[in-house]
């Protein structure tokens, strides 16, 4: 385990400060572990999380203290909290569940999606396909990539399984996909394919269009924290 602490300066900032609760300052911290700004073994000071996300030190230890109950991060007694070690197997696992959840309302939504539903897809999609091919800023891009899940989601009218998804998806956030490289070129094809599958009711093939769309992020994922160093000790241990 490393000892290195982080600085307000190192951390990315969160735009204008302003109170949020202990759940915004986890989704925070959660987007930096997954996305390998912060490694297995760093301790996570109260103070820079505080300043970056513009809150008290209050919401950012009960937030911490959320992430300890998901086993992103661990209390060391006296020292404060650290991120926990994942492995490669746990960020296949966690787009799995979502994958197979994803999949089920997507197949479930294919059977009964209305037509106003299908036109709204259809015109989410393609404002999401010229956002990307414009470059338009990550906020937009990441906005209608998730109303296109939100769409079919709802259509599904599963709203308990919906929850389940939801609670799952916390842990990769929506704009982290932009992120994952190769990731966007994936969606300009998926979408598309999944859009037509719901269109004529194959709902088997919506469904495993779906899940292969959700779990091609898994391996990109795993190659950039790889490039990132996250797994390099356990690289050395083995040679």
């Amino acid at each position: 385990m490393t000892t290195q602490s982080l600085s307000a300066g190192s951390l990315p900032r969160v735009g204008t400060p302003k109170q949020q609760l202990s759940e915004d300052v986890a989704g925070y911290v959660r987007e930096l572990i997954i996305s390998g700004r912060v490694k297995p073994g760093d301790f996570l000071r109260t103070e820079p999380i505080a300043e970056a996300v513009g809150v008290s030190n209050t919401p950012v230890r009960e937030g911490l203290l959320l992430l300890s109950g998901e086993g992103f991060v661990e209390l060391v007694p006296r020292r404060g909290f650290v991120v926990a070690a994942f492995s490669r197997q746990d960020v296949r696992d966690i787009f799995w569940a979502q994958a197979d959840l994803a999949a089920e309302l997507c197949g479930r939504a294919a059977k009964q999606i209305s037509a106003a539903q299908l036109d709204h897809l259809e015109e989410v999609m393609l404002k999401h396909q010229e956002a990307v091919r414009n470059k338009a800023d990550s906020d937009t891009i990441v906005s209608l990539g998730h109303e296109f899940h939100r769409t079919i989601n709802l259509a599904a009218n599963s709203r308990r399984l919906a929850l389940m998804l939801r609670s799952i998806v916390k842990q990769l956030p929506n704009r982290f996909y932009n992120e994952i490289e190769g990731h966007s070129d994936d969606t300009m094809h998926a979408h598309p394919e999944i859009l037509d599958a719901m269109r004529n009711r194959r709902s088997k093939a919506a469904a495993n269009l779906m899940r292969d769309h959700i779990m091609s992020g898994a391996d990109e994922l795993v190659a950039m924290l790889e490039k990132q160093g996250v797994w390099a000790d356990d690289v050395e241990s083995t040679a």
